[in-house]
């Protein structure tokens, strides 16, 4: 499918990746796009720079009866962009409970696998569209240091892939995003070079055009795929060393 006239909804739209999302589809000539927030009021200023273009809602990805609504509310949408993530920045032995790990695997893992159940019906009676999921690398390697976050990434990594098979037959097309190191306040404590989200979305736009299955949408997450390739258990140990380092914002 093409980009050109598609109407879209995005998770998360009200700032970083989602609302470079936002902007990206409407400069590469989406007819509409809804921007979904917790806050409705903190995406308006997209509706205010593309008057009848862009149209927040009212969307929690842990809130089933949310997504419920928007589904009934948008019937026009050939995409979906399941950007919404959660980083509580814990780990899963050290943590003192679960619950930011539970947080973490319900909104990015239960919260898109929701979306994808609500809107394949919609997606079917547009004509098949696309689901891109927003992952990371973190679901192609495990970083030990992100506790909840890694797990929550590989798990709707191998979703995408149980979906892409049951809506094949309905032309629906699922791709899956690895995402580096990004200029975004969940990454802020993240430090070296960064992607600006404008361009992660703009890579990510092959999902749509070329139906493409998985995408790394950076030079971060291509570096780190090949690193994988070459020498797993070397970048593994290293990895693991990340979890004895003290970061200033957290004590660790």
């Amino acid at each position: 499918m093409e980009v050109q006239g598609c109407v879209a909804i995005v998770t998360g739209a009200n700032r970083g990746i989602g609302e470079a999302f936002v902007r990206v589809l409407i400069e590469e000539g989406a007819a509409k796009v809804y921007a979904g927030a917790r806050d409705p009021a903190s995406a308006r200023h997209l509706e205010e720079q593309f008057p009848g273009k862009v149209q927040a809602i009212a969307l929690d990805v842990t809130d089933h009866g949310q997504i419920a609504a928007a589904a009934a509310a948008c019937p026009d949408v050939s995409v979906v962009v399941n950007n919404a993530g959660a980083f509580h920045n814990e780990l899963l032995i050290g943590a003192a409970d679960m619950s930011a790990a539970r947080n973490e695997m319900e909104v990015n893992y239960f919260g898109p696998l929701a979306m994808a159940r609500a809107f394949a019906p919609v997606l079917k009676s547009n004509g098949g569209g696309a689901i891109l999921n927003v992952l990371s690398v973190g679901g192609i390697l495990a970083a030990p240091n992100m506790g909840g976050y890694s797990p929550s990434k590989f798990a709707m990594r191998a979703a995408g892939t149980c979906i892409r098979a049951e809506l094949a037959g309905q032309g629906t097309t699922v791709t899956s995003l690895i995402v580096g190191s990004v200029d975004t306040r969940m990454a802020a404590h993240v430090k070296g070079a960064k992607e600006a989200p404008e361009d992660v979305a703009r890579a990510a736009m092959r999902g749509i055009t070329r139906g493409t299955d998985e995408i790394d949408t950076d030079r971060f997450a291509i570096e780190m795929r090949a690193a994988k390739a070459r020498d797993p258990k070397g970048l593994e140990r290293q990895m693991a060393k990340a979890v004895h380092v003290k970061e200033p914002s957290t004590g660790r």
